[in-house]
This record gives C-alpha cells, structure tokens and sequence, in this order.
C-alpha cells in the first residue's frame, strides 16, 4: 500500500513537473483549438451584454485559458475577421471580457457596425506569433482586411501601422465622413511585464459584397 502511495506521488509529481514544461505549449494548443472551434460556429445577431472597460483586461495566463477552454462561452460569434497576408481567421465577440479575448476579437465600442464609422477590435498578442492577434506584428500598410456578419462581407485596406501607447484611446473614436477599420494589439517589450504600448492598425472601407459561398471563404 506505501509502495503504491509512493508511485502514486511520484507520476501527479511528473505530471506537474511536465505541465509546467510545457505550460506554453499547452495554453496555446488550447487557445488554438477554441478559436478553430468557434470559426465553425453560425454567427448570430443576438448580443448580450458586454464589458467595454478597458482597465479590467488581463494578461493570457494558462489558468485563464484553462477556465475559458472548458467553460461554454456565454456570447454569441456576431462576425468574422480575416487577414489573409499574415493568415489571421477569427470569431468576433461583443466587448473585450477576458473570455472573449482568449477565442478572438473582441468590438471596442457599443453599438458599432461593420461598415459604419471606424469599426474597432482588440485582441491578445500571445507568445505564438500564429494565434489570436499576434500574427498583426506581421502585417503592412496595402493589406487588406476582410469582414463578415454572416450577410456581408466588407473588404478593409490599410493605409496605417504605428505603434502608440494604451493611453492613445482616441483612436478608437470615429472620423466624421470616414469608413474605417482599426484594430489594436499589445507591442511586446522584451523584459517588460506589462507593455505600456500597442500595435495599431487602421484601414478605409474599399468594398462591401453580399456574402457568398466563395467570397466568405477566405474566413475558413
């Protein structure tokens, strides 16, 4: 029985010690395979509510993405993004709760509509350079950016790339007379914990189409 006891102890400690090994490897197959599961879902129109406070926003930790993996997702997919340059495909969410940072991109502001005024998503920029918002440290000015609510798909070519500051919150604010897309992802600093800096991206509207079988392909 204490022989038992022993090997019992000793596997939960290898076990431990390998989780802790490969903790990032692990917390980013899993944010992987949520955004990959949730571009399968239908977008719906029903919203509930959203958080849109910034301050409330926390870093990706495997305990978060370990909560979010095996927790169903309290909101609805309301649209998809697609950045093909640099391969980005992924579910949008109303808000930017945690939870929805972790599966995707999450709408800055209420009530904003594709199309309309300046469109705004925030997203994680994660370690993995493939996953979640990262792959926009990739991106360049004449990229397009593709956007769909399930009925239209409205095409974004960006004409902006800077790096500012999270106090910078007027870039999110609409340009009178101008169709716009910006999207904002931490700049990493190396040895910095927490990144005092974001990449933004910004594009005009160029094109809007009724959504197709082949023209919404470029989302899966």
């Amino acid at each position: 029985m204490k022989k038992k006891l022993v090997g019992v102890l000793l596997f939960l400690m290898m076990v431990v010690g390998l989780c802790l090994i490969f903790n990032q490897q692990i917390s980013d197959f899993l944010v992987k395979q949520m955004t990959t599961t949730e571009m399968h879902k239908k977008i719906t129109s029903k919203t509930k509510k959203g958080t849109f406070d910034f301050s409330k926003l926390k870093e990706a930790t495997m305990k978060s993405v370990l909560k979010a993996r095996f927790i169903d997702s309290k909101n609805g997919v309301i649209g998809k993004i697609a950045v093909p340059a640099v391969n980005l495909k992924l579910p949008i969410y109303y808000g930017i709760s945690n939870d929805n940072l972790l599966r995707g991109a999450g709408t800055m502001k209420k009530d904003q509509k594709m199309g309309k005024g300046n469109y705004t998503l925030a997203g994680h920029h994660m370690n993995n350079p493939n996953i979640l918002f990262s792959p926009l440290a990739k991106a360049k000015v004449g990229e397009k950016v593709y956007l769909t609510n399930g009925k239209k798909v409205y095409v974004y070519k960006l004409n902006v790339k800077r790096r500012i500051t999270k106090y910078q919150v007027e870039v999110i604010n609409d340009v009178p007379n101008k169709k716009m897309i910006t999207l904002i992802t931490c700049d990493p600093v190396k040895g910095v914990a927490h990144t005092p800096y974001r990449i933004l991206l910004q594009g005009n509207l160029v094109k809007v189409e009724t959504a197709t079988t082949k023209n919404t392909k470029v989302f899966e």
